[in-house]
């Protein structure tokens, strides 16, 4: 359960929040995490899902029926308002505003950790310190660590309004009291029940994991996803179908109960998820020596009894294991969302986007309902195109992609758009 050595390097911007913290601080605070990401909990959030995806639908007007555009910024900025109501109980308004400082600081974080962890020799502290562009990284760590204390500097002010003696724990409660339930209350309160109480450092932490992870990896999935509808319009339509069963051609809010009923939509996303993993590798370290067996996942690469010693890190290369044909088939290579609403999987590990086992990624619900939400509310108003370049040929091609901790499209997720509700007018008109 041991993360591998060169995550050590992500902590150095986010501490020891539970994704990457050693196993013997992970292990306490997963055990105050985990009742907080119960699906009855997250239910309870598809109505900001709704609000902020319809927020990013009005904001998509009008790039409909206009040239190619990246939709990156729509879908991460969506991402960052749904996080921020969902977890703190503020709303940013980053839709409207989308030059919030923690996204670009986030974004050039990611980069240079990303550049530092495939360069060995940027490894050590001791020569990465001494680099010109550590004083920037410095300066965007602490944009991301003002942005989490800012929380703390409200409910300082919720305190003094109650002239109350300054306690962190308790003002947070007061200032989410305000709002609907956050994560932040229920972390607050789930965390109270134990006799080891999170310190308002292991707090921040944990709300940094939160908001940077439920960022990026539901928006770099929904984008990806985006990406791959536009390339395969036979899939659109058979989402629209399904879209256009459960609402019709009403207005409505799409509501927690309609959430089961899109079961093409998950399909689609999870075949998303599988080619284009947010996250394509992780890491362990080997601390008892592990001989493999005869039924490895990975036997045809490493040949039965050969043994990983303690000491080594195993690089376990989820991007590959997606498109095992073993597993996946002969058509492993192809967009096919059908596969998920066939038969069962082969094996319970061939399927990991979030990781698996005890230190898969809490928030794995959480992503799949925010992508189905912003998905949904995008398609039941628009259509998605490939760019206007693309001709029939590049439309067979695999997305050129690149690493900065999650996966990224080389070409920034360009599509286009055109408006299904003007389609729709037109042809009630010419019936």
């Amino acid at each position: 359960m041991e993360k591998g050595y060169v995550t050590r390097l992500i902590r150095s911007v986010i501490g020891n929040g539970n994704i990457f913290a050693a196993v013997d601080i992970w292990r306490p605070r997963r055990k105050i995490l985990a009742p907080v990401f119960s699906m009855k909990n997250l239910n309870q959030f598809v109505k900001v899902f709704n609000k902020q995806s319809m927020i990013m639908a009005e904001m998509l007007g009008p790039m409909a029926g206009g040239s190619d555009f990246s939709v990156w910024r729509y879908f991460n900025t969506y991402t960052f308002d749904s996080v921020c109501e969902t977890t703190l109980g503020i709303d940013l308004n980053s839709q409207k505003n989308p030059e919030h400082s923690f996204l670009a600081a986030f974004d050039w974080l990611s980069q240079d950790v990303a550049k530092r962890m495939t360069s060995p020799w940027l490894h050590p502290d001791l020569v990465y310190q001494r680099l010109p562009k550590y004083k920037k990284f410095v300066y965007h760590r602490q944009n991301i660590h003002n942005f989490i204390d800012e929380v703390a500097d409200r409910c300082t002010n919720a305190m003094r309004l109650t002239r109350c003696k300054y306690d962190l724990h308790y003002c947070l409660r007061v200032f989410t009291a305000i709002s609907a339930r956050t994560f932040l209350d229920m972390m607050i309160e789930s965390s109270g029940r134990f006799e080891q109480k999170y310190s308002d450092l292991e707090l921040r932490e944990e709300l940094m994991v939160i908001v940077l992870a439920g960022t990026d990896t539901s928006a770099v999935g929904a984008s990806f996803a985006a990406a791959m509808l536009a390339r395969h319009p036979r899939v659109q339509e058979k989402l629209h179908h399904e879209l256009d069963m459960i609402f019709g051609d009403s207005n409505r809010d799409l509501t927690v109960e309609d959430l089961p009923k899109l079961k093409y939509m998950e399909a689609v996303v999870k075949e998303s998820l599988r080619l284009y993993p947010p996250v394509p590798t992780t890491a362990r370290e080997v601390t008892d020596d592990v001989t493999l067996r005869t039924n490895c996942l990975f036997n045809e690469f490493a040949a039965s009894g050969t043994t990983l010693v303690d000491g080594v890190t195993v690089i376990l290369n989820i991007w590959a294991t997606h498109r095992n044909p073993t597993f996946w088939g002969a058509d492993a290579e192809q967009f096919r969302p059908e596969r998920f609403l066939e038969a069962p999987l082969k094996h319970p590990s061939q399927f990991q986007p979030f990781s698996l086992s005890m230190r898969n990624c809490l928030g794995y619900n959480y992503a799949m309902m925010s992508m189905k939400t912003m998905l949904a509310n995008m398609l039941r108003r628009y259509r998605i195109l490939p760019p206007s370049d693309m001709d029939e040929h590049k439309l067979q091609e695999p997305l050129r992609v690149s690493f900065d901790i999650m996966m990224r499209d080389m070409d920034n997720y360009e599509i286009r758009l055109e408006d299904r509700t003007i389609n729709q007018i037109s042809k009630g008109r010419r019936n």
